[in-house]
């Protein structure tokens, strides 16, 4: 740049020697005193007018601060059956405009102006100084304006460069350039700045919930700076996001105050509940409700938490919305109220339906149900089953009517939330799946109690108890007396085929599902094992235990389907004279398809897999039909194996062990569960009584995957 300006220098010096020859005069100086050095360092400066920050055209800095909160937060339908639980952010509020919050009282900076007044424009700047710069470097404030020597003068680039510095954040408003004209026409500028106070110290004061160490990240980088409310607005964004991503909506900077010598101190207001109230529950007692929220009063608010809290009274299934308001306490400054707000579902129900099921053939139910039961969030309901028998031929089933009922009581909250408890008093009446062409009476009562695991929210153990009378009478005489003549059995061996008696059943269980759906997964596992102590009152050497479990993991397939690999098995631990009733099982709709109920065997032990692909069905799932949307084609592969065989698969020649493959429809019905139709296919050998073109199996809630 210096090079540029001895250029100019010589060519102005030249032409007034050129003129003073032509002229016949004296030239100011003589060619003896002319150098390089004093051209490029003018002696003669003229002080003109400053130029002065345009403070009309700034935008003054603003704290971001949350001021404390004054309207409602509702979320309308929070919990609902008709909308997602979908959570809104907290909107910020910038308090009234402060100028200069961090600015200091600086007294004004005074000029003296030059006695002449210059137009400047388009004259050459020669150079560029800054002045009351402390802690900023000039090439900091450089790389921030576009005037730059070797340019023009332009006074509205300059109060655009102005406005730029200020812009930055580490300058009060009293700035002002200082062009000083030398006596070769070109012009040095002085920027004359003013730094705010150096941030010497900062802290954190007011968190409870999240400890200083966390906070202090944020802050720390504007330490041996200017105060820059900029920066400032930076770190009070950090902290209230780290606040609001840990769940804590209302928590964030409620003021920054500083100090003569430099410390910032940021005050934080977390967001503490004063009280909850419930409103909307017209018959449901206040304490069904109360009991399924964690959140107490004398806490700070965390959105997370509440919304399980209201996810857990949502799922008590009596009512249609839970929804949440939250508004400044009336009584405590700084502090919130929370309500919420339910809308109370209908008391009861009364549900008619209907199937077909390759154990129950068509059939069709009734049910009666109390969803709230007395106001506590009890359920009580009464069903009964009607069936027309054994769907399709099967040489082994005594083909009769099938009658069920069942009176169950459903109490949410058994001394603790941790808990629930189920009752149940049943009658049932079949012809049997596991004895041939027996008929199987069953009237039991049982209780079980499901607890959630704290802390593993994924994991679950159950415990049941209860007493049962099992009665087996021969259905068919003739046609088993003829099977047992045709394998060369004892018929006196028929008696020990029906064995039943009083017993009472305890079974420890425990269950772990991370699946994304309970009626349609397409990711997660699900896992469940069980042990079943069967204690015979009419006679102690029937007493056995079975254990049995299985796991199914299902991996997501494009954007609707889902392909799953399930693993089971069970085995007697104990007992020499299991009753054959109790015998696992393999065969039907709800373990090996492609075979009757128990048409792969019946025996002490058994294991078995399964590999399933499940999509939507080609274009029908584009209709906006729920029901449509809930069907899923399916193709599948199962094997099995049953180990120990009883009689009666040593009567009817079942193969013990097959792999089947096959297509099927199934479909999720609320309150039924599941309803299948598969048509499966043996790849290997089916027995004398099983098909070797395949076989369709209709299933109806899942069944039992113990196989009994």
């Amino acid at each position: 740049m210096e090079v540029k300006n001895k250029r100019r220098e010589f060519r102005h010096e030249a032409v007034i020697l050129v003129l003073a020859a032509f002229l016949g005069c004296s030239p100011v100086y003589s060619a003896t005193d002319f150098s390089y050095l004093e051209i490029g360092a003018p002696k003669t400066i003229k002080l003109i007018n400053p130029l002065y920050l345009d403070t009309s055209r700034t935008i003054k800095p603003v704290i971001k601060t949350i001021t404390p909160y004054n309207g409602e937060l509702n979320e309308s339908e929070y919990f609902s059956s008709t909308t997602e639980n979908d959570v809104p952010a907290v909107q910020e509020v910038q308090p009234p405009e402060q100028n200069d919050f961090f600015a200091p009282p600086a007294e004004e900076a005074v000029y003296t102006a030059g006695v002449d007044e210059v137009d400047l424009e388009g004259k050459i700047i020669n150079e560029i100084s800054f002045e009351g710069l402390k802690t900023i470097s000039p090439e900091a404030i450089k790389s921030q304006i576009k005037t730059i020597a070797g340019s023009l003068f332009n006074e509205e680039l300059l109060q655009q460069d102005l406005q730029r510095i200020y812009a930055v954040g580490f300058f009060t408003d009293k700035m002002a350039i200082e062009p000083e004209l030398n006596d070769d026409g070109t012009v040095n500028l002085k920027f004359i700045l003013q730094e705010n106070i150096k941030v010497t110290g900062v802290s954190v004061v007011g968190n409870t919930v999240i400890s200083t160490m966390e906070l202090l990240p944020f802050v720390t980088p504007l330490r041996n700076y200017p105060q820059n409310i900029a920066n400032i607005n930076e770190a009070i964004d950090k902290i209230n996001n780290y606040y609001h991503t840990k769940g804590y909506i209302l928590a964030g900077v409620n003021s920054v105050d500083d100090s003569d010598d430099g410390n910032l101190v940021f005050s934080i207001t977390e967001g503490v509940i004063d009280k909850i109230f419930i409103e909307g529950n017209e018959k449901t007692k206040d304490y069904v409700i109360t009991r399924n929220i964690l959140t107490q009063p004398g806490t700070v608010y965390n959105e997370n938490y509440l919304k399980e809290d209201l996810s857990r009274v949502y799922s008590t299934k009596i009512f249609k919305e839970v929804n949440r308001e939250i508004y400044p306490s009336e009584t405590t400054d700084g502090e919130y109220n929370v309500k919420v707000v339910v809308e109370e579902d209908s008391p009861n129900s009364l549900a008619l339906g209907g199937g077909i099921d390759n154990g129950l053939g068509a059939f069709g139910s009734v049910s009666y149900s109390e969803n709230n039961f007395l106001g506590r969030g009890q359920k009580l309901t009464l069903s009964g089953i009607l069936g027309s028998g054994i769907l399709l031929s099967d040489a082994s089933i005594k083909n009769r009517m099938n009658y069920q009922l069942e009176l169950s009581f459903f109490e949410p909250y058994f001394l603790n939330a941790d808990n629930s408890l189920t009752s149940k008093l049943y009658y049932r009446d079949l012809g049997s799946w596991q004895v041939p062409l027996a008929i199987e009476r069953r009237v039991g009562i049982n209780a079980a109690v499901e607890h959630k695991v704290r802390g593993y929210n994924n994991l679950s153990t159950n415990f049941s108890a209860g007493i049962e009378h099992i009665s087996l009478s021969e259905g068919d005489f003739d046609k088993i007396s003829h099977m047992y003549a045709l394998r060369n059995l004892n018929i006196a061996d028929r008696a020990k085929q029906l064995t039943g008696g009083f017993f009472v059943n305890l079974s420890p269980g425990v269950k772990y599902s991370t699946l994304d759906s309970e009626e349609i997964p397409r990711s997660g596992v699900i896992a469940n094992a069980r042990f079943i102590e069967a204690i015979s009152l009419s006679d102690f050497k029937n007493t056995n235990g079975r254990i049995a479990g299985g796991v199914t993991k299902y991996f997501p397939v494009r954007k609707k389907s889902s392909f799953s690999l399930t693993a089971r098995g069970g085995v007697t631990v104990h007992g020499d004279d299991v009753p054959e009733v109790m015998a696992f099982r393999l065969g039907g709709p709800y373990s090996v398809r492609g075979f009757r109920m128990s048409g792969v065997g019946t025996g002490d032990a058994f294991l078995m897999g399964s590999a399933e692909l499940a999509t939507p069905l080609p274009l029908v799932d584009r209709l906006k039909w729920d029901f449509l949307q809930r069907i899923r084609l399916t193709f599948f592969v199962d094997a099995g194996k049953v180990f120990d065989p009883t009689i009666s698969s040593v009567l009817y020649d079942r193969p013990m062990s097959a792999i089947t493959a096959g297509i099927g429809l199934r479909v999720y019905i609320p309150g039924v569960g599941p309803v299948s139709v598969d048509y499966g296919i043996p790849i290997t050998n089916p027995g004398d009584y099983g098909s070797k073109g395949g076989y369709f199996t209709f299933g109806t809630g899942g069944g039992n995957m113990y196989g009994y």
